[in-house]
């Protein structure tokens, strides 16, 4: 098939997914279209990326600079039209106001200030902007729900458009051992490995609320073109050798997903007493566990390295912590500042991140700011235990989110801020407990 007839079917066939979702949703405002494409791009490479404008991790990209400014500016003047209420929103999220006061705070021992207090606003505040918004809608979960539908409607089709008719654009070949590696819409394979991932756990849990009858497809034939996207996801999920061991991380991450959503849904199924504090101990543990890992050298109580058929090195990730860890112990306590990773030290270390949330945290804002983003984390699964006594299959999906990560961030960087995919979507969950815009609204 020619690439340009490729692109025009992908493009119908995206329009007749996002027709569907309208269906699912009508009550969605065009406003809820302003996160959508925010989320878009958070999910994928940066407009910079695409278009070759970006400047480095520094710099940046001034085309994503002013996209954001312009969306955030319109989602503010929304906000001022709706009348949100701010009060009530700092109120229900006291610990993520005090984790971000916390951050901008850092700029002061920065060595790069400006840097920091540039990558704070243009990441931190937007996002509690957008998500406001999504709070702000008619029916705040129907709206959560339109957008996390969009990004699998999105992102799955163009990253199999990309990889088979444009692989100069959804093909990478690893630097030095030039493996294929497929990227899709994302930068580097594990993004798309997690984007995958997400897809086919939401949509494994929007099958189990119409199983149960508690949301219906739009069409008689809505599920199965869901379940299409889902066997592409797979697809892309086991990457060019077709295997499950492609992305270690993202398919343990789905394993303890499913695992525990099966699990409760069984508890629930029988009567039985969740136990609050055996799984807020589970989310504490992997915490614990995520941080000592760098510290020990790579994973010590639960070693899968094997049967994933990985390196006992995790992919060199222990010769990045050992260089990371002497430098994270200059300013254990208050971290090095926002801005951490520099273009020089990126080159320098051969990666822009420790592949360990926990141990960037500590690099950027150190064990204080550790302690307060575990404080929230905890919080959260606090209020998604609590969500699962009134309405279960959303407190059931916020929890296993929050499981998901706090696991993922032991490999990977998922909770050193909210500019990742995964801390956005635990953000999302907060503010979408609250039913009705007359709770967001000042009367």
């Amino acid at each position: 098939m020619p690439p340009r007839l490729a692109l025009s079917l992908t493009i119908i066939f995206i329009f007749i997914l996002l027709r569907l979702d309208r269906k699912q949703n009508p009550a969605a405002s065009p406003a809820l279209w302003i996160p959508t494409f925010w989320i878009l791009l958070l999910t994928s490479r940066a407009l910079g990326a695409w278009t070759g404008t970006g400047l480095g991790l520094e710099a940046g990209s001034p085309l994503d600079r002013n996209v954001l400014s312009l969306l955030s500016f319109i989602g503010m003047l929304i906000l001022i039209n709706r009348n949100f209420n701010w009060t009530g929103f700092i109120k229900n999220n006291l610990w993520l106001i005090i984790l971000i006061v916390f951050w901008f705070t850092s700029v002061l021992w920065s060595d790069i200030p400006f840097l920091s207090l540039k990558r704070l606003i243009r990441f931190e505040i937007v996002m509690i902007i957008m998500a406001c918004l999504v709070a702000s809608e008619e029916n705040p979960r129907q709206a959560v729900m339109s957008v996390f539908r969009r990004i699998a409607y999105v992102h799955i089709p163009l990253s199999i458009l990309l990889i088979k008719y444009y692989p100069l654009l959804g093909v990478q070949f690893g630097r030095w051992t030039g493996e294929v590696m497929w990227i899709g819409v994302s930068s580097q394979k594990n993004g798309l490995a997690s984007l995958c991932l997400f897809a086919i756990f939401f949509l494994f849990w929007m099958f189990i609320r119409r199983w149960r009858g508690i949301d219906k497809s739009a069409t008689w034939y809505h599920t199965y073109i869901e379940i299409f996207i889902v066997m592409l996801s797979f697809w892309l999920f086991m990457g060019p050798k077709h295997t499950f061991t492609y992305s270690s991380t993202s398919t343990i991450m789905l394993l303890i997903g499913i695992t525990a959503f099966l699990g409760l849904l069984w508890m629930k199924n029988r009567d039985s007493i969740f136990k609050k504090y055996f799984l807020t101990s589970c989310i504490l543990f992997f915490i614990v566990y995520g941080t000592v890992t760098p510290f020990l050298g790579g994973l010590t109580i639960i070693d899968v390295s094997s049967i994933f058929q990985r390196e006992s090195s995790l992919t060199g990730r222990n010769v990045i912590w050992t260089k990371l860890i002497p430098i994270a112990m200059e300013k254990p306590f208050l971290g090095h500042g926002f801005a951490f990773w520099t273009d020089e030290l990126s080159v320098l270390l051969k990666t822009i991140n420790g592949h360990n949330g926990y141990l960037d945290t500590i690099l950027t804002t150190g064990f204080i700011g550790l302690i307060l983003s575990s404080i929230f984390i905890v919080n959260s699964c606090l209020k998604a235990l609590r969500e699962m006594m009134n309405y279960f299959d959303w407190g059931i999906f916020w929890f296993c989110i929050i499981l998901m990560v706090t696991v993922h961030n032991i490999m990977e960087s998922s909770l050193d801020s909210f500019t990742g995919f995964f801390p956005m979507i635990i953000f999302l969950q907060i503010v979408s407990q609250y039913q009705g815009s007359n709770k967001w609204t000042q009367s």
